[in-house]
Parts: structure tokens; sequence; C-alpha cells
């Protein structure tokens, strides 16, 4: 059975995943909600169940990654993972605050390295798995973006055959569209739980293994599994609205067909990765896919100052978050676990009602034209 403490570092853990799912909610329905496909509500009830089978789907491979492929468990106490933790919950905050698409993957891997480094220096990182992840940080944008811009013109293409017009009307070719991008938005959302939870799962893993709870080489099994997706899900529920807006409409105008495109251009990426145990980050996945679906239009169509700030708060995620987590770390020395949770449930309470009270307002904004 694990400790007192290592449950409280698995309640942690949880938390992380219900703000993974809340902030990166935008992620797999910001396309589907922007092009009034379905209503917000609808949206992320969609996106909450596709998220929860994933683990189901694709198994466990990044779990694994994630869970000793990012820091070296050896010797390693829970407060590491703990402090952790708090840096990737502190920063999703901060970002969603802002409205800012980040990757809250890329907060995790973070704040792990940075309480690792904190307790043990440059010794405490694995880094070929550092360095799997910060290629991807590239490269899944990228992948996003080329994928996207090829089928919107097959997608294109392909309307003008079948509508059998001079030339194929972007309303017509929308039209047919909507019932196409609910299966395209329960493909994006399946590949999004199927990297996204399973970090989570990483991490419990790592908490056991740390607590001496199971053996060095355990298996991700249902136990550790099922609470991770119910986390996210329940996450994905609540919705990051304010975030949703930022993807769905302020970078750029999407329509069914764009909608369609871009979902099916980030699953395909996030099904390769998910299969060969790839951490990558959905947000940036699915933000280059809606770029290449603006240039398809024109180089206008993208509002890059809007852009220039997501990409800023991509870049600082990693250093932000660890350095969160190597204070928190500093401060779990004189403050014991407990009590450090204890306050975080008091400020997660308060920011709940926070929440609640501006959620209605941010819900209309979704809707609301950009400015």
């Amino acid at each position: 059975m694990p400790s007192f403490q290592a449950m409280v570092v698995i309640f942690a853990a949880l938390s992380f995943d219900f703000f993974n799912g809340f902030h990166d909610a935008a992620n797999s329905i910001a396309t589907v909600v922007s092009t009034r496909v379905l209503t917000p509500r609808v949206a992320v009830a969609w996106a909450a169940f596709w998220n929860f089978v994933a683990f189901v789907v694709f198994g466990t491979a990044v779990a694994a990654t994630i869970g000793t492929g990012i820091i070296d468990t050896t010797d390693m106490t829970l407060n590491v993972i703990l402090a952790a933790l708090i840096g990737a919950i502190a920063w999703d905050i901060i970002t969603w605050y802002y409205g800012l698409p980040t990757s809250s993957s890329h907060a995790l891997v973070g704040g792990l390295g940075g309480a690792a480094w904190a307790f043990r220096g440059l010794s405490g990182l694995v880094y070929g798995g550092f360095v799997k992840v910060l290629v991807f940080i590239v490269v899944s944008p990228i992948v996003g973006f080329i994928l996207a811009v090829g089928l919107m013109n097959l997608v294109m293409t392909i309307a003008h055959v079948l509508i059998r017009t001079d030339r194929a009307t972007l309303a017509g070719t929308n039209k047919a569209f909507r019932l196409i991008q609910l299966v395209s938005s329960a493909a994006y959302s399946l590949g999004h739980g199927a990297n996204d939870a399973q970090k989570t799962m990483g991490v419990i893993l790592a908490v056991l293994i740390v607590d001496g709870a199971v053996p060095p080489h355990a298996q991700i099994g249902y136990l550790i599994a099922i609470p991770a997706e119910i986390a996210i899900a329940l996450g994905t529920l609540a919705g990051g609205w304010r975030i949703v807006r930022t993807l769905g409409s302020r970078i750029t105008k999407l329509q069914p067909v764009g909608g369609v495109a871009a979902e099916a251009g980030a699953a395909i990426t996030l099904f390769t990765t998910a299969h060969f145990g790839i951490p990558v980050s959905t947000t940036h996945t699915i933000t280059g896919s809606i770029i290449g679906i603006g240039t398809t239009r024109r180089l206008s169509a993208i509002r890059w100052g809007v852009t220039a700030r997501v990409v800023y708060a991509w870049v600082l995620t990693i250093p932000g978050a660890a350095a969160i987590a190597a204070a928190a770390f500093w401060v779990l020395k004189v403050i014991p676990a407990d009590v450090v949770v204890g306050v975080g449930v008091v400020l997660g309470i308060s920011w709940l009602v926070l929440f609640l009270r501006r959620r209605r307002a941010a819900m209309e904004a979704v809707f609301a034209p950009p400015a």
C-alpha cells in the first residue's frame, strides 16, 4: 500500500490532471465550438468522453516515457514529484488567466526538470527523454501545419468535383462538412487523451516507484489509468473558455471545412506519436494545424500578433514551470508536504469560486466576434 505522503502526491497528480483537462480543453473543442457545429456544453461532453476512452485504444506507451524517461527516479524523493506538480499547476493557472494556449505537457516536463535539478543538480535528469521532448516542441506544430494544409487543399479539390460547379463554393463545402467535423473532433480528442492523461499516469507510476509501493519496472494498470482518465475528463467538462476563444477565433477565422482539416491533421500527428510513446504537446500540434488552415486563404488571415504571444509563452513554459517547481522544492524542505497541499486545496477552491463567477461571461465571449 502507498504511504500517506504518496497518497498526498497522487492527489496532487490527479489535481494536475484536472487542470490539464481544463486548460487543454481548448485543444479538443476550440475548432468545433468556433465553427458552431456544437454548442460549448455539448462540445466539452463530447471531448471528455473521447478523452476518457483513449487509453483503451492506445495503451500507455507515453505514460512509461514520462514515468521513467524524464528524471532519474533512483533515490528520488516524493517531494521532488510534488514540487514538479506544483510548478506545472501554477504555470497552467497563470497561462489560463491570460488566455494563452500553452502546453500542460511541457509544463509538467519543466516542473519535473526544475524539481530534479533543485534536488540533485543536472545528474537528476534523463537527457535522452528531455531531448525527445525538446525536439518535438518544434516538430509537432510543423507536422500539424503541413498535414492541415495538405488536407485542406485535398478537401477543397474533392469538393470541387463532388459539388459539380464551376468552383467549389466554401459555403457548400462547409454545409457538407458540419457532420464530418464531429468525427474529426472525436479523433482529435482521442489523440489528446492518448497523450495528456497518460502523462499523469506516468507521474503516478513514478510516485509509487519512489515510495516503494511497486517495483521499478512495474506496468501501468487500470487502478492508475482509470482515475487519471476520469480526472482529465472532468477537467475537460469544466472547459477553459479563455483559451478556447484564443485558439478558435483569435488566431484565424475557422469554418467547418477548416475545422475538419485542422483536427484531422493534428489527430494523425497525435496517433503516430502516441503509438511510439513520444510525449508531444497537443497544444502545439493543434495550433500549428490552425495556423496552416489560415495560410491556405492568405498570410494576412493569421493574426500574427496573437500568434507571437502564443509562441513566446511556448518558449517560456519549460523554464517558467521549472523555476516555480525548484522554488516549491525548497519550500517543501521547510514546510511539510501535507500542509503545502492543504494550502493548495484552499487556493484551488478559491480559484474555483472565481472561475464559476466568470464562467458564463467567458462562454459568451467564445462566440463574440474577435477584436
